[in-house]
């Protein structure tokens, strides 16, 4: 990646992260892979303003970090100014994130012409299902092609999120 590309990354999550603290709702659309089978690449995602304090183990937050905003399950407060988050389909938890850098939770997801109120809990199935993905490359491959089939012969309903968003350009 250039260093102009880096450059318009960290501001765009910059602005992202600023738009949210200012109590704010967001919308992303989602690029990454790590909370596989929770939230597939593509996905609009809502983020919503709040306080870390408020936030219980098992939810999905936005924190940002080196100019990059993780969107990943939260684990545990850690200490006094921090805390613990993880991918679903990633082996280990990512390192401690300061508490400056908590953003928003995550309160829902477009996907396929339906929208996905939050919170789902995490059931078993789902992390073993994440546990797989991480560790083999053929079940992932195979789980984004049929995700990335399945979306491309997907009719968005009237009033989805998706229209939401195409209704604001």
């Amino acid at each position: 990646m250039n260093a102009w590309h880096e450059s318009w990354n960290g501001e765009r999550s910059a602005l992202a992260a600023d738009a949210l603290r200012r109590g704010g709702r967001l919308r992303l659309q989602v690029r990454g892979e790590s909370m596989l089978p929770s939230v597939w690449p593509g996905d609009m995602v809502e983020i919503a303003d709040c306080h870390l304090e408020d936030i219980h183990p098992g939810e999905i937050v936005l924190a940002l970090r080196e100019d990059r905003l993780f969107l990943h399950r939260f684990l545990v407060h850690s200490g006094e100014d921090g805390f613990l988050l993880r991918g679903d389909s990633m082996p280990a938890p990512d390192p401690i994130f300061p508490s400056i850098s908590f953003h928003g939770r995550l309160v829902r997801i477009a996907r396929s012409g339906r929208t996905i109120t939050l919170p789902v809990p995490l059931r078993p199935w789902s992390r073993a299902l994440g546990v797989l993905l991480c560790y083999c490359g053929i079940a992932r491959r195979l789980a984004l092609k049929v995700h990335s089939w399945r979306t491309a012969h997907a009719i968005a309903p009237a009033g989805s999120l998706a229209d939401d968003r195409q209704g604001a350009r």
